[in-house]
C-alpha cells in the first residue's frame, strides 16, 4: 500500500511480530485485532452463523496475506537498487513498509512504486486463470457480503488494489509513480511538492465521498493527507540540509552520565530545562541513551534512587562529524516514537549530541548563519585586498 524512507526499530508501537518472509520481520498492529472483531461481527449478525464469522475471518487473513506480497514486491524491488526494508507492518488500512531510504533515482523509484501493484495484477490473472479453471467463470460478478466464491472474490480483491494504490494520491504508489515522473523533468523537491498537492487534493475528495457514502474513506484521506504533508516537509528539510556536516549542528554542552549514577541525577539537570536526554559514558565509550520517558517509566516503576544502566536504551545509532545532515536526518526520525538523542562520536570519543529539535533549530537560523557568513567573507577579502595594495 503504502511504503517509507524511514527507517525505525523493528515494528510500530504497539505491534507484534508474527514472522520473517525473505529476510524482512512482519509485524501486525494492535488496531488489526479491532478489524477482525468488527468483521467476525459483522458476518455473525448476518445470519447470526458462527460459520459466517470464521468464513469472514478466513477472508480477512487471505486480504492481507495478498497485502503482504504487494509489499513484498515494493521491498525485493528496493533490494535490487541496494535499499533494505526494515520491517513491514499490517494496518487496518493496509500495509507499510518500511524502506532504509526511497532510492535518489526516479527511474528507481518508480519501478520501487510500481512492483507492490504489479503483484496485484499477475494475482489477479492467476486467480482468474483458477476461475475459468473452476468452471466458475458464470459467478466472476458475483460478489455476496457473506457466501460465494472465495476465489473470486480474491481475485477482485487484488483488483480493487492494483487501481486504488495506483491513484495519483500521494504517498501511496500513484502518488510516488506521479512524483518519479515528475522528478525525470524538474527538480526532485518540485516534483514531490506538486505530487503532495495532488495527494491531499484527493484526500478532500476522499473526504467528501467519506461524508456522503463510507465513513472508511475519511481515514484513507486523514491518512492521504497527512502523509503527503510529512513527505512533503521531509524532502524540502533534506534539500535544505543538503551538504551541511552534523558539526554545524551538534550541542557541545552537554552532560552525561556514569551507568551507576542514580536516575534522581537526570532529573535535577531535567528540571534545570537544559537537557533531557542523556548519553551513558563508562570508560570514555558511550554505552547507552537515557531518555527523559525512560526517567518517568523508572521514577513510576523503580524510584530515584535505580542505577541509569537498568533503564537506558542500548539501541541507540551513533553519528560521525563528518556525516551529512540529510543522511542523518532518516536515522534521527527512525529511532522511536518522537525521535532521540544521537551521540556525535569522533574515534571513539564523544564530541556531540544531535536531535531533532538542534536539526529544527539550524533550519530557523541558518539564513542568519549564511548571512553572518557572507559579512565575514567579505570583510577577509576586503581585508586581504587592503594588505595588498599597502605600499611595501
Amino acid at each position: 500500500m503504502a511504503d517509507t524512507a524511514v527507517p525505525q526499530r523493528s515494528g510500530m508501537s504497539w505491534s507484534w511480530r508474527i514472522g520473517r518472509i525473505a529476510g524482512i520481520d512482519v509485524y501486525i498492529h494492535a488496531t488489526f485485532l479491532i478489524l477482525l472483531a468488527w468483521v467476525a461481527y459483522a458476518h455473525f449478525v448476518q445470519r447470526y452463523r458462527w460459520e459466517d464469522a470464521a468464513w469472514g475471518l478466513l477472508f480477512i487473513v487471505a486480504l492481507f496475506g495478498i497485502i503482504v506480497l504487494h509489499e513484498l514486491g515494493h521491498a525485493l524491488t528496493a533490494r535490487h537498487f541496494g535499499i533494505g526494508t526494515r520491517d513491514i507492518t499490517l494496518l487496518p488500512i493496509g500495509g507499510l513498509a518500511r524502506l532504509e531510504r526511497m532510492p535518489e533515482d526516479p527511474r528507481q523509484e518508480l519501478w520501487v512504486a510500481l512492483a507492490g501493484p504489479a503483484v496485484n495484477v499477475v494475482l489477479a490473472g492467476m486467480l482468474f486463470v483458477l476461475v475459468i479453471a473452476m468452471g466458475t467463470l458464470s459467478t466472476i460478478w458475483q460478489v455476496p457480503v457473506i457466501g460465494g466464491s472465495m476465489v473470486v472474490k480474491l481475485m477482485w480483491v487484488n483488483v480493487v488494489l492494483a487501481v486504488f494504490n495506483l491513484l495519483p494520491a500521494f504517498p501511496m504508489d500513484g502518488g510516488r509513480v506521479l512524483r518519479a515522473l515528475l522528478a525525470l523533468n524538474m527538480n526532485y523537491v518540485r516534483a514531490t511538492e506538486i505530487a503532495a498537492n495532488v495527494g491531499q487534493a484527493m484526500a478532500l475528495v476522499f473526504g467528501l465521498l467519506g461524508l456522503m457514502s463510507n465513513p472508511f474513506l475519511l481515514f484513507i484521506a486523514l491518512f492521504v493527507w497527512v502523509g503527503a504533508a510529512q513527505e512533503a516537509g521531509m524532502v524540502a528539510m533534506k534539500a535544505g540540509l543538503s551538504g551541511v556536516p552534523v558539526r554545524e549542528a551538534m550541542m557541545t554542552d552537554f552532560h552525561v552520565l556514569h551507568p551507576h549514577d542514580p536516575v534522581r541525577s537526570a532529573v535535577d539537570i531535567i528540571l534545570q530545562g537544559f537537557q533531557h536526554d542523556f548519553p551513558v559514558v563508562e570508560d570514555g565509550r558511550v554505552v547507552g541513551i537515557l531518555t527523559r520517558s525512560k526517567v518517568t517509566e523508572a521514577l513510576a516503576r523503580q524510584g530515584p534512587e535505580v542505577p541509569v544502566r537498568e533503564v537506558m536504551r542500548t539501541d541507540f545509532v551513533s553519528v560521525e562529524p563528518n556525516e551529512l545532515l540529510e543522511d542523518v536526518l532518516m536515522k534521527l526520525n527512525g529511532s522511536g516514537s518522537g525521535g532521540i538523542t544521537l551521540p556525535v562520536v569522533r574515534q571513539g570519543r564523544l564530541v556531540g549530541l544531535l536531535n531533532q529539535e538542534n536539526v529544527a533549530e539550524f533550519m530557523a537560523f541558518r539564513p542568519y548563519l549564511k548571512e553572518r557568513q557572507l559579512s565575514r567573507d567579505h570583510v577577509v577579502t576586503a581585508t586581504i585586498a587592503t594588505e595588498d595594495q599597502s605600499p611595501s
